[in-house]
């Protein structure tokens, strides 16, 4: 899979639905607020890019919103029916 180095975070691309992934839009939607995220999940609605970030239960940032194993259910509630997305893993 791809890797993808932003601001000293390496990330790997774990899931790329539809091609979802576009680094350069990724690059300049990224803030420092993802540091300490595992997982990255951008969703394309309306044209626009969407993060959000998700986590293992051993990350200090962990909670029920946020939790990586409820990721499938957030992106078929959460996000437009059938979207682009893509899944970044944090390495």
């Amino acid at each position: 899979m791809k890797t993808v180095t932003i601001e000293n975070n390496n990330y790997e691309l774990i899931d790329d639905y539809k091609n979802g992934f576009e680094e350069n839009v990724f690059k300049d939607k990224y803030t420092d607020y993802f540091d300490g995220y595992d997982y990255i999940l951008g969703d394309w609605a309306y044209g626009k890019l969407r993060l959000k970030g998700f986590c293992e239960r051993e990350n200090p940032l962990f909670n029920k919103i946020n939790d990586y194993n409820l990721i499938e259910n957030y992106i078929k509630e959460n996000c437009a029916y059938d979207c682009r997305y893509f899944i970044l893993k944090r390495v």
